[in-house]
């Protein structure tokens, strides 16, 4: 299991990114905030989704969650 957070700042197409504790382009703590620990990226993407519903896993840390 590993803790996961969703950036509170939307990027330029307006995608909220999850990651992964200890991803290297994790945001910074204030813009942040935690979503839980889970067993995947799958999961923590569905908990980000009932606060920013356009959600997306990080391209380097949750790869599998990736949409583009």
């Amino acid at each position: 299991m590993a803790y996961y957070y969703v950036n509170k700042n939307a990027q330029t197409n307006g995608d909220h990114e999850v990651h992964k504790s200890g991803c290297s382009w994790m945001p910074e703590s204030e813009n942040r905030k935690y979503l839980g620990n889970f067993d995947n990226c799958q999961d923590a993407v569905r908990e980000a989704k009932k606060s920013y519903s356009q959600s997306n896993g990080c391209y380097y840390c949750c790869n599998a969650c990736h949409t583009g």
